[in-house]
């Protein structure tokens, strides 16, 4: 287990079932700092790509692991690689486009090269000019390649790590997440397109907010006026068993009965009976064998897989400081899709995103929080819908204990004993 450095042992989790989060948690540079290393590139698989995304030899995509910036691409041989966008001469950038395809990368400062492997194969000047300058005959190239992550890759979508000796993707994952990702990717698939949002509060507010049905029958107003989902509604959590992982879902076609007593009748919720103009909207065209037609699949630590009725995207999450991060959203269906049905998708591609109808109010409540708590650090929020105590599945939507899941493996990771005396 990691040592508890100094920033760390600033803040005190009293309860040891991460029922009472510190508020300095979300705001200190110096803990963002160790997140770097404990987290994101410790012994864990983050998300990457997707395989469709660099079909063929030679494409790639520059993407973030945390803060530190990456290229995943694929090899002339077909295989899959990533590793450090940094150069091993100055560490300047090396890869500066979003994606291409490419015989290979060259920094533009000093025209460095790398292969598709990430090995160093070419240095201008190498032997200096005319026996003088350039670089010692000792200098072996192979000894300076680009850091390379370790990559894995299930049913299409890719996974990296910085760790060699983390545990098989697959038992990272764990068998409810393993199943929801066949599931999801059961086909071969096409990215439809890309949003990308940057907030400026911090990243684990936003994984606090995915982890978190409560808020999704309360907060997303269009949601919960067109029945998308409510807290009422038939749906749960389901956990891994260590409680990193969590995916929320409701199930289409079984509502639970409206009343007075549902809950809502505290709430300044609004009308629940309006109806659209266009319910082609709101249409689920079921095309899984079970009933679910939303899916919030969150995977520590940094990705969630959506299924909101048939838009299909993977959003991850990219940290630029304890204040600020990215969320970049792929967009997908499957190489089956008829003409109808891509349209329809990318119609319901509407209700999510910056601007969507259903998550647009995301962005603007981490915003909202993490402005909040700029002092009095020593504070917590508080942790509890769904009872306190141990990690488990729930079977309904009104919890906070998937978001209890994350902290205590975050906890864990970082060296810390939650419910340890001050």
């Amino acid at each position: 287990m990691n040592e508890t450095s100094e920033a760390l042992s600033r803040y005190h989790f009293p309860a040891a079932d991460c029922s009472r989060i510190p508020y300095g948690m979300y705001r200190d540079a110096e803990v963002y700092e160790l997140e770097q290393e404990r987290i994101f590139r410790g012994k864990v698989w983050n998300y990457l790509a997707l395989e469709a995304e660099i079909p063929n030899p030679g494409d790639f995509r520059t993407i973030a692991v945390g803060d530190t910036p990456v290229i995943v691409n694929r090899a002339r041989d077909g295989n899959l690689h990533a590793f450090v966008n940094r150069c091993a001469h100055r560490g300047s950038i090396v890869q500066r486009q979003l994606h291409g395809n490419a015989r290979g990368h060259i920094c533009c400062y000093h025209q460095w090269s790398y292969n598709l492997e990430g090995e160093l194969v070419s240095i201008p000047f190498r032997r200096g000019v005319k026996g003088v300058g350039g670089l010692d005959a000792d200098f072996d190239p192979k000894c300076h390649s680009l850091r390379r992550l370790k990559v894995e890759s299930l049913n299409g979508v890719i996974f990296g790590s910085f760790a060699d000796d983390v545990e098989p993707l697959e038992e990272f994952l764990a068998p409810p997440f393993v199943a929801q990702l066949k599931r999801l990717f059961h086909a071969p698939v096409k990215v439809l397109g890309y949003q990308r949002q940057r907030i400026f509060g911090n990243w684990k507010l936003y994984s606090d907010n995915v982890r978190d049905p409560n808020h999704g029958g309360l907060l997303h107003m269009f949601q919960i006026t067109f029945g998308i989902a409510r807290l009422s509604s038939v749906g749960g959590a389901t956990l891994d068993a260590e409680g990193k992982h969590n995916m929320s879902w409701t199930a289409q076609g079984k509502p639970v009965e409206e009343s007075k007593d549902s809950g809502y009748g505290d709430t300044a919720r609004g009308d629940m009976d309006i109806k659209l103009r266009d319910p082609s909207l709101l249409e689920y065209r079921k095309e899984f064998p079970d009933d679910r037609s939303l899916t919030i699949a969150s995977i520590f630590p940094n990705c969630t897989f959506q299924q909101i009725g048939n838009t299909l995207a993977v959003r991850q999450f990219r940290t630029r400081s304890a204040d600020e991060f990215e969320v970049v959203s792929t967009f997908y269906g499957y190489e089956h899709d008829d003409a109808a049905m891509t349209k329809h998708r990318l119609q319901c591609a509407n209700l999510a995103g910056p601007a969507g109808l259903v998550s647009m109010e995301d962005g603007e409540a981490v915003e909202l929080v993490h402005r909040a708590i700029v002092r009095d650090k020593q504070s917590h929020s508080v942790v509890e819908f769904g009872g306190k105590g141990a990690v488990k599945d729930q079977e309904n939507l009104v919890t906070d204990v998937p978001i209890r899941g994350f902290w205590l493996h975050y906890c864990k990771l970082m060296g810390i004993q939650p419910g340890a005396e001050a």
